[in-house]
């Protein structure tokens, strides 16, 4: 038999979705895989009810639906100001994750770089080498994970450079880029002429005083920015995978053809349903992000308590717990011990870090009260349950 493709050969399985099989290989808690145990909006499911006996069941426009569409833009301009044309601007896609795949594969040629921040989501790397490109990585340092203008400016300038990754607020380290990072980063797209490929799907999970801001607000930005979103965690949907594209017409009608090879188009009812949550009013997002600060208080409070050292989120729903006081050479096999000893499902934090690092692991707080108190007491006597 021949060989198998060598861009793919070096790909391991997603760490966090083994770490899921982990947990439920020992009954663990599962703070892992970055999914909630709660509901989504009660008004979204009964639309979902209705829609399961009126329809549509068919194919929709391959773009998106267009009231969808529509209720994407009417959103993003009310909440940055920005007029999107919902036909010329707006792709959606079946998940953030084939956002991202569509835009990375519209933008790049084998051959070209693509910087991208470290920590970073393990799919970016992954990205970068299906689409013929070679990844760049430039560290965010911790505890704050800011990043050094000059070193980023370094990588930006290599030959072949195309593009940069930002997600924002980020996983796995939850910093959301303040406007005058963003503003580094702007000018220097601008001055490289390099495309900016957003994943902006935490957008409205952030903790005061910070502010998401994007990027694609900013001057001479509008024009080189790809936005990669998702409804899956404003609206507590992971399992309904639907996302989208926005840029500029140029760059959507590629990104377009590329989706349409892709998947053809995301699912129907699910995009009918759905356009209820986009039609939500503020309230709706105030709600959410108190709902989001109440869990990261308890979840961090806890933590506290315990005596285990933890970068503070400022968005997404993260947290890195440094593990260095229990010895581990590898952060892999504290998470399956973490698992198998103490009931509490974690991932490496490794799988995240270009850089040899393996003093962090990640734990996600997306949980009812329940969920997070019995994950928190199973941790209160860590120190002894590691130790057996």
């Amino acid at each position: 038999m021949k060989k198998l493709s060598e861009r793919t050969a070096g790909f391991t399985d997603s760490v966090i979705r083994r770490m899921t099989r982990v947990s439920n290989q020992y009954g663990a808690v599962n703070l892992s895989q970055g999914f909630p145990d709660f509901d989504p909006p009660k008004e979204i499911t009964d639309r979902l009810s209705e829609v399961a006996g009126i329809g549509p069941h068919q194919y929709a426009l391959t773009w998106g639906a267009q009231n969808f569409r529509e209720a994407l833009a009417k959103k993003q301009e009310h909440f940055y100001g920005m007029k999107v044309n919902p036909d010329e601007e707006i792709v959606v896609t079946c998940g953030s994750t084939e956002a991202m795949m569509a835009a990375m594969m519209s933008v790049c040629n084998p051959g070209d770089k693509v910087v991208i921040f470290s920590p970073f989501y393990e799919n970016y790397g992954a990205d970068t080498i299906l689409s013929g490109a070679e990844p760049v990585y430039v560290p965010l340092k911790p505890p704050a994970f800011d990043f050094d203008g000059d070193e980023l400016e370094s990588a930006i300038k290599q030959d072949g450079v195309k593009a940069l990754i930002l997600c924002n607020p980020s996983n796995p380290c939850g910093k959301v880029f303040t406007y005058d990072e963003l503003k580094v980063i702007a000018e220097l797209a601008i001055k490289y002429d390099i495309y900016v490929i957003t994943d902006e799907v935490y957008e409205h999970i952030v903790y005061k005083p910070n502010v998401h801001t994007c990027i694609a607000a900013l001057p001479g930005m509008r024009e080189r920015t790809i936005i990669c979103n998702s409804l899956s965690k404003t609206y507590s949907i992971t399992g309904w995978r639907l996302g989208f594209v926005m840029a500029s017409p140029e760059i959507t009608d590629r990104v377009k053809k590329v989706h349409d090879f892709l998947t053809v188009g995301a699912a129907a009812p699910l995009m009918e349903a759905a356009v209820t949550g986009l039609q939500f009013g503020d309230s709706y997002y105030e709600e959410l992000q108190a709902h989001y600060t109440h869990m990261n208080h308890l979840f961090t409070k806890g933590l506290e308590n315990i005596g285990l050292s933890f970068t503070r989120p400022q968005g997404a729903y993260y947290v890195l717990v440094d593990i260095s006081e229990f010895g581990y050479e590898s952060d892999l096999a504290f998470c399956e011990d973490l698992a198998r000893k103490v009931g509490v499902g974690a991932v490496p934090g490794s799988s995240f870090f270009k850089e040899p690092e393996n003093r962090y692991i990640r734990f996600h707080f997306a949980k009812q009260d329940a969920t997070l108190n019995e994950a928190l007491d199973r941790l209160s006597d860590i120190r002894v349950k590691m130790k057996k």
